[in-house]
């Protein structure tokens, strides 16, 4: 009896968390992990740029070299003007993610409040934004971005502002229909019953429970934005010269294709995999918080 009493109790099997089982689920999707990797080791490029470039991007350095192909030199060539073609690639890198993140972020600023409102209250304000947000699906992104853009002389915070009244749609839906599913749960009728207004119930109850399509949202607005502008840019109406922008090398780039393959293989090569890498890596992020897998 008195061996029972003193023989020590095993331990409680440990608790895993949400996150855990979040971060297991996108461990286990190798196309998300990959590319994770490939946009965080393009985003320190574009942060260590000065650091692993030798010239500016717009120092015209090599001026006798134009046109060159590349070489252990200039790894990516050198372009019309004499411009070291890897330093342009790096610094292009800061515009176009530059953009995407400050585009999404507006995106988000945007469409939480309004996912909110239309998901909470429901009725006529819900009628109103689904009705703002089929107007927006309905106008070509590129057509409208063409004509601000063109109305606007483009520029940096107008490609922001253009991806951002198209982004947000995205955002809204998401946060509204996880409002929609939230909102008739015990905590949220409990603090009802304690006389918690509408604003506090969404913002301190509703909003943290929807993070999940929030930051997928996000993640998922920044390859939108940097396609906007790298059209916009390709098209004249984008980022201004001289400027390094993707789509206005890829625009240059087209001129000397047949002869000068590295002015447009090496720029659209760029955006292609940094555009691939952010929507693989926001792909994972919405499985891995996927609320109905938790606990698998």
């Amino acid at each position: 009896m008195t061996a029972l009493l003193t023989t020590p109790m095993p331990p409680a099997p440990r608790q895993r968390g949400p996150l855990w089982f979040a971060w297991r689920r996108f461990r286990a999707n190798k196309a998300a992990v990959v590319g994770g990797i490939v946009l965080g080791v393009i985003t320190l490029l574009a942060i260590l740029a000065p650091l692993v470039t030798k010239t500016g991007p717009n120092d015209q350095a090599f001026l006798t070299e134009n046109l060159f192909p590349p070489s252990w030199d200039h790894w990516f060539g050198v372009d019309d003007l004499g411009r070291d073609f890897w330093t342009r690639i790096v610094y292009g890198a800061r515009v176009s993610l530059t953009i995407g993140f400050a585009a999404a972020t507006c995106s988000v600023l945007i469409g939480i409040p309004l996912g909110a409102i239309a998901g909470y209250y429901g009725g006529r304000a819900d009628w109103l934004i689904m009705r703002v947000i089929e107007i927006f699906s309905v106008v070509p992104p590129l057509l409208a971005a063409m004509l601000l853009g063109a109305l606007t002389q483009g520029g940096f915070l107008t490609i922001v502002v253009i991806a951002a009244l198209f982004g947000w749609v995205q955002v809204c839906l998401l946060v509204r229909a996880q409002i929609k599913a939230f909102k008739e749960k015990e905590f949220v009728r409990a603090a009802q019953a304690l006389g918690a207004s509408p604003g506090y119930i969404i913002r301190r109850h509703l909003i943290p429970n929807a993070i999940s399509p929030i930051i997928v949202g996000f993640v998922l607005a920044i390859p939108l934005a940097m396609m906007l502008e790298a059209s916009l840019s390709f098209l004249g109406v984008g980022i201004p010269p001289p400027t390094p922008s993707w789509g206005q090398m890829i625009n240059v780039g087209m001129n000397f294709m047949y002869f000068y393959w590295h002015m447009a293989v090496f720029p659209t090569a760029a955006l292609a995999i940094t555009v691939m890498a952010t929507t693989l890596f926001g792909d994972g992020l919405r499985d891995a918080l996927d609320p109905t897998l938790k606990g698998a």
